[in-house]
């Protein structure tokens, strides 16, 4: 009988919870507004972990992308590897690519789209010895000039034809590795050079003649941004058929809105980027990693606009020496970049009283140290 009575019991106590109002949710903490659901995101780089990717690793490590429910998974690059293509086959939501390659890549069918102009201007450079005499391109003539190739030759080809010379009999073209051994060899007149990579390794290497690491004034630089011929660069591309989905456009000014706080994060905190950057596994040195991001760093900042959102000019410019140097056959159409989702992205971070402009922005003084340790 006792047995029935508490069958009986716990059935009734059974139907009386299911009955029941349900209990008052709790309040959302106010730190995030994160979905709950993480979201898994592939960004595929250009190259392998350096400062020249510290937003990204920087919004990784500061859990800024996991605050918009997204698990990012950083693929590095390689010599190998074409950013724009992993996109295009879909193994890869977001990818890193210069302004033109990407658009050889357009024209060739591949349905991507710019939709985060990164980085404001460009930092090629080509680097002599002071003692060369070249000042500018007409300089070029009868002398060896290096680049690597891969899509990095456009701004020097269009300088040459540009000053005048034919890349052909005026000048001689070297392929050259991906370092500056050619130029300190002395076995080329001028030497392709980011002005946060390969013009650093210069200043790290000491003269023989004096035992000392060279210094600005014993170069000779002509930069891109001066002749006329810079191109847009490092800019965030993704599918279009991908962001035709109104989820996927949402996803896509959630991580906007994360990498734009991580490179702010980099602008406002250089010293614990530079250790984000050697945790991330970098092969390069604590001063070498340094001056990358302070180049880095001049590159994006200021951004007139916000972070991200392309300059008109520039574009067209890039358009305009594509078009000349015959890498682009046409003009792209005008789907070829979409401002409004990075637009989107900065008004949120407006509204929050982020700064995405940098308009104050100071360089660092970064100090050379030999082979950047």
């Amino acid at each position: 009988m006792k047995r029935k009575l508490w069958i009986w019991f716990s059935a009734l106590m059974i139907v009386a919870a299911a009955c029941a109002p349900a209990a008052a949710p709790t309040a959302a903490p106010q730190a995030t507004s994160a979905p709950q659901a993480m979201t898994k995101i592939t960004l595929q780089l250009q190259w392998v972990a350096q400062s020249q990717f510290a937003g990204y690793y920087a919004a990784v490590d500061q859990g800024f992308y996991k605050a918009e429910g997204l698990d990012v998974t950083i693929k590095e690059g390689a010599v190998d590897i074409v950013p724009q293509q992993v996109l295009a086959s879909g193994q890869a939501e977001f990818a890193v690519s210069w302004v033109p390659k990407a658009l050889v890549s357009r024209e060739e069918g591949a349905k991507i789209v710019n939709i985060g102009q990164i980085f404001q201007r460009s930092g090629t450079l080509q680097v002599s010895w002071k003692d060369s005499g070249i000042t500018k391109p007409e300089d070029w003539q009868g002398k060896k000039v290096g680049t690597w190739g891969f899509g990095n030759e456009f701004e020097l080809l269009a300088a040459i034809q540009q000053a005048g010379l034919n890349k052909d009999t005026d000048v001689t073209i070297v392929q050259q590795p991906f370092d500056m051994s050619l130029l300190l060899n002395r076995e080329i007149d001028a030497a392709q050079a980011m002005t946060y990579n390969e013009y650093a390794q210069v200043l790290e290497s000491k003269n023989p003649a004096t035992g000392e690491l060279y210094k600005p004034e014993d170069l000779s630089v002509i930069d891109y941004n001066q002749v006329g011929t810079a191109m847009l660069q490092d800019a965030l591309w993704a599918r279009e058929d991908w962001l035709q989905d109104s989820a996927n456009q949402d996803l896509a000014v959630r991580f906007l809105r994360a990498t734009f706080k991580g490179w702010i994060f980099c602008r406002d905190n250089f010293d614990a980027c530079v250790e984000i950057v050697l945790k991330a596994g970098t092969t390069l040195g604590q001063g070498h990693q340094a001056w990358q991001l302070n180049e880095i760093n001049k590159l994006i900042w200021p951004s007139p606009a916000g972070i991200g959102v392309m300059d008109k000019a520039l574009w067209d410019q890039t358009i305009k020496v594509s078009t000349e140097q015959a890498v682009l056959k046409a003009a792209p159409d005008a789907g070829a970049y979409r401002t409004d989702l990075a637009q989107k992205a900065l008004d949120d971070l407006k509204a929050q009283g982020v700064d995405v402009a940098g308009a104050g922005f100071t360089p660092q003084t970064v100090q050379v140290t030999e082979g950047g340790n």
